[in-house]
């Protein structure tokens, strides 16, 4: 018997009768000569924060990354499998994309496992150590004084993007490019209740709501 989930085999049909028949021709492009995206996407696994919806990308337009809360490892060429790393390098050296954008997001259960001993699977087998990207120390991951709660998860789930748009300059295949001016380097932050887009601006280290800033 056929156990696949019947809602997605609904999802699917719905895409082939209505939205395949418009984009057949970009499929059958796609197909014959590649994929050439400019923009590779970082993001979240969690099912809340789709990068193709936010940003209303079509086929071929994004090299999209997702895994738990949008974390880049640092530079490591151990002979170990690194995916993040591997996808990195395609990214790169074969796509040659002009743009690697990490994006984070409100309410990450990753970070929730960081900073609450009382979260699914933490430390588990795998999320403790996949989180520890950002901090090592535990113990360095606490409120400032007066700090709300809300306010410190925010703070951290912004920390990761800073800190995963650091570990990208680890790799020289990315540093080189980045200092040459032929690669950009962005963050970006998703607030899943109203849907805001804020991006990452460089020179004050604070994230500015896109809908709020002019002459984005």
């Amino acid at each position: 018997m056929l156990t696949f989930p019947k809602h997605l085999i609904a999802g699917y049909r719905d895409f082939a009768a209505t939205r395949l028949p418009a984009e057949q021709s970009r499929y059958r492009e796609l197909s014959e000569h590649g994929q050439s995206p400019e923009t590779m996407l970082i993001g979240c696994c969690d099912s809340r924060v789709a990068p193709e919806t936010i940003f209303g990308a079509g086929p071929g337009e994004l090299f999209v990354v997702r895994n738990v809360a949008n974390l880049v490892p640092p530079y490591a060429p151990d002979g170990e499998a690194h995916g993040v790393s591997a996808a990195l390098e395609f990214a790169v050296q074969v796509l040659h994309v002009k743009h690697i954008v990490v994006m984070g997001h409100a309410q990450c259960g990753g970070v929730k496992a960081l900073t609450e001993e009382s979260a699914p699977l933490s430390p588990g087998d795998f999320i403790g150590r996949w989180m520890s990207i950002i901090e090592p120390d535990p113990s360095k991951l606490k409120p400032h004084a007066g700090e709300a709660r809300e306010a410190f998860v925010t703070r951290l789930e912004h920390a990761v993007i800073k800190r995963s748009l650091q570990n990208l300059m680890t790799f020289p295949c990315i540093r080189i490019l980045v200092e040459r001016g032929s690669l950009l380097l962005h963050g970006a932050y998703f607030g899943v209740a109203k849907g805001d887009l804020y991006v990452l601006d460089k020179a004050s280290g604070e994230f500015r709501n896109t809908q709020e800033v002019k002459g984005i």
